[in-house]
């Protein structure tokens, strides 16, 4: 009897705990169900209206009707990108000159008259003086005020919430390429700095489209690249046409290479993901998130120290040797040339095939260090091997001129003609990344390969270009 008053007693308290437990698990289970429907309603009175009512974050949803639109996203795009890059070269004129007189003008005598009094050798002056500091000087003072402008105005379109637009509109162009929507972010990096858009590839997930990012990257033309670009287009292109004309012609020349390395990293991104990173570009969920204002001190932190301060130390390592390799070959002579007048000679024959000549040929090869002194290299070189008096201040010694219309005459004075202009301007798309840029992707990477693929397509490519852009000149003109 006790028996079973036991196990009627435990039957009962096992029918409660099952009981109690069902009860718990159908309030949970309508627990959940009713914060669905509350976030879903959520959702609705932020993004649905009733006939009448006036809709939540109007503001955003009609600024992004324009931004993302059909007809309107990409033309906004490129307005803006314009708006930036006259910004970052307008702005940078000033701080430019300031710092190259102080650096060059000021600093440089300085330097000369310190190493005459402790009787110096001269070779060791050149080296020191001539070569590694002047090389130092030029990309400090070119490269330091556009990177301290792009790259602010860069984070705060990133805080802003303007750039997930950006690649919300490029995602369709970059997925029928076989890249990734992202890339448009990585490409837009690019253009203050080609090692930026490298590290900022990360943001893509998958390997095959990081590769092809960075890859690719090199046709964006970084904050090294302009001042050859816009100096060549106003002296070459803005003389073809009326003086009224000149200055629109010739920004017009330089934006449409912008858009021409957007075409060339579509293109060759298309070539890659169709042969040798073969594969389908993945979908990703992209959020647009409510523009809000850009946090200003967080955005001057990242933007100066992580990226100009340590961009700019990278390349100022580079450039220091160069400016010594610079020095050398157009001071160590064999016969009655230097090194660098041999080699002038010697390639010329092969570089006419191009549109170009020996003295860019040179240059390119001593400024892969930095692009930053490729006009002054190419301004020196120029007058070495054409033997000019009363230009520069010596062999191995670069420099700048103040009147555009004296740098004319230095290049024509070394044959340059409209057709070597126009392939300089492609040469300097389409060449190999700096040695800061080439060092950053192989740290990406870890692959030995792929940074020497990176190196050396850009340049096959642009050999390409500039040889059939001679022979449809010479088609044309004869």
């Amino acid at each position: 009897m006790e028996d079973t008053t036991r196990k009627s007693k435990g039957e009962d308290i096992i029918s409660a705990a099952n009981s109690a437990r069902w009860d718990l698990g159908t309030d949970f289970h309508d627990s959940i169900i009713e914060s669905i429907y509350e976030n879903a309603s959520h959702i609705a009175r932020k993004t649905v209206k009733q006939v009448g009512e006036k809709e939540a974050y109007s503001f955003d949803l009609k600024v992004d009707k324009l931004v993302t639109s059909k007809w309107l996203g990409f033309p906004m795009m490129f307005l803006v990108l314009a708006v930036v890059f006259w910004l970052t070269v307008a702005g940078a004129n000033y701080p430019s000159g300031l710092l190259a007189s102080l650096l060059i003008d000021t600093m440089h005598p300085i330097l000369k008259n310190l190493a005459a009094s402790i009787n110096m050798p001269w070779w060791l002056d050149g080296v020191l003086i001539d070569g590694a500091y002047l090389s130092m000087a030029w990309v400090i003072a070119v490269m330091l005020p556009p990177m301290a402008i792009f790259f602010p105005i860069f984070t705060l379109l990133e805080d802003l919430g303007y750039l997930p637009r950006v690649a919300f509109n490029m995602d369709n162009l970059f997925r029928k390429a076989g890249a990734h929507g992202k890339q448009a972010l990585t490409m837009s990096m690019g253009f203050g700095c080609n090692a930026a858009g490298v590290v900022a590839a990360r943001v893509i997930d998958s390997p095959r489209e990081r590769l092809i990012a960075i890859i690719t990257n090199n046709f964006s033309l970084c904050n090294g690249r302009w001042p050859t670009q816009i100096l060549i287009a106003t002296i070459f292109i803005g003389a073809v046409v009326p003086a009224s004309l000149a200055g629109v012609v010739s920004a017009g020349a330089v934006v449409g290479m912008a858009v021409l390395g957007i075409f060339f990293s579509l293109v060759v991104s298309w070539g890659l993901s169709k042969s040798v990173l073969k594969g389908e570009a993945s979908s990703f969920s992209l959020e647009l998130p409510p523009y809000r204002p850009p946090r200003v001190l967080q955005t001057l932190y990242t933007s100066l120290i992580d990226r100009t301060v340590i961009v700019l130390w990278r390349a100022v390592v580079f450039a220091i040797p160069a400016g010594v390799v610079i020095w050398l070959i157009a001071n160590i002579k064999i016969g009655d040339l230097s090194l660098a007048e041999h080699f002038i000679d010697w390639s010329n024959p092969f570089a006419l095939v191009f549109g170009l000549n020996g003295v860019i040929l040179l240059a390119y090869i001593i400024a892969i260090p930095a692009n930053e002194i490729v006009i002054p290299t190419i301004l020196m070189l120029t007058v070495l091997s054409t033997n000019m008096t009363d230009v520069g201040a010596g062999s191995g010694v670069m420099f700048e001129l103040d009147s555009i219309a004296d740098t004319a005459n230095v290049l024509h004075a070394g044959g340059w003609t409209l057709l070597t202009g126009i392939n300089l301007m492609m040469f300097s798309l389409l060449h190999n990344p700096c040695s800061t840029t080439i060092l950053t992707i192989y740290k990406e990477t870890k692959s030995l390969k792929w940074t020497l693929v990176s190196t050396f397509l850009p340049i096959v490519l642009g050999l390409i270009v500039t040889f059939f852009t001679t022979q449809l000149w010479y088609l044309f003109t004869t």
